[in-house]
C-alpha cells in the first residue's frame, strides 16, 4: 500500500486542513493511476456519515468499489484515459480551456508554479495541467510550511485560476458516460468536494 493509498477516509478524523488535504490526495490519487485491490477496499469500507451529498456520493463510491476488481477498474482507467491515440476523456486543464493540449493555459500554469517554487518532476510523464497533478498541488498548499503558500489567499488563487474553470466540464463528461462504472462516481465525490471548497473560498475575502 503507499502513502498516497493510505489517506483515503481520514478527512473527518483529523483537523480540518489536514482534512482537505486528505481528500485533495485521495482524488489525486484516484485520477493519477488506477487503483490497487487494497485501495478499493479501503475505499469500500469507509464511512463517512450519512446526511449531506458528499456523504452521499461517498456512499454510491464505496458501494461500486466493493463489487469491483483492480484489474476491471484498471481496464477502464485505461481505456477512458489512456486509450489508442486520443484518450476517449481528456484529464488536462488546456485541453478543456483552449481545445489543445500544451498551450497558453500551461504556460500560464507553470509560471504561478514557478512563482511557487514549484516545478515538474522530471520523472514525471504528465504535464502540470493534469487533474491529479492539480489536486496534488492544492494539497501541498495546504500542508506546506513555505512563507510563499501560507494562507488561503495562495489556495484560492490557484483554485480559481487554474481548476475552477474547467473542472466541472470533466466530472460531467465522466458522469455521464454509461461505461464509466468506476469512475462515474469518482467524479461525483469530485464534484460534491469542490462546490464544497468553491463555497467555502467565496466566504474567504
Amino acid at each position: 500500500m503507499t502513502n498516497r493509498e493510505a489517506l483515503i477516509a481520514e478527512a473527518p478524523e483529523q483537523d480540518e486542513e489536514l482534512g482537505r488535504a486528505d481528500w485533495y490526495g485521495t482524488l489525486a490519487s484516484l485520477f493519477c493511476a488506477p487503483p490497487s485491490q487494497e485501495l478499493l477496499g479501503r475505499i469500500a469500507a469507509a464511512d463517512l456519515g450519512a446526511g449531506g451529498l458528499l456523504q452521499n456520493a461517498w456512499r454510491e463510491l464505496a458501494a461500486v468499489a466493493g463489487k469491483m476488481d483492480a484489474e476491471t477498474v484498471r481496464d477502464e482507467y485505461e481505456r477512458l484515459f489512456i486509450g489508442v491515440g486520443k484518450p476517449e476523456v481528456m484529464l488536462y486543464g488546456s485541453y478543456y480551456l483552449s481545445g489543445f493540449l500544451m498551450e497558453k493555459p500551461l504556460v500560464a500554469l507553470r509560471t504561478d508554479l514557478s512563482v511557487l517554487g514549484l516545478q515538474r518532476a522530471e520523472t514525471m510523464a504528465e504535464s502540470e495541467d493534469h487533474i491529479a497533478t492539480l489536486c496534488e498541488v492544492m494539497r501541498y498548499l495546504i500542508t506546506s510550511d513555505d512563507a510563499r503558500h501560507t494562507g488561503l489567499s495562495v489556495q484560492k488563487k490557484f483554485f480559481a485560476d487554474h481548476l475552477q474553470p474547467w473542472v466541472n466540464t470533466l466530472w460531467e463528461t465522466l458522469e455521464q458516460r454509461a461505461d464509466a462504472v468506476f469512475y462515474a462516481p469518482v467524479a461525483r465525490v469530485a464534484r460534491c468536494y469542490f462546490e464544497i471548497e468553491m463555497q467555502a473560498f467565496d466566504l474567504f475575502s
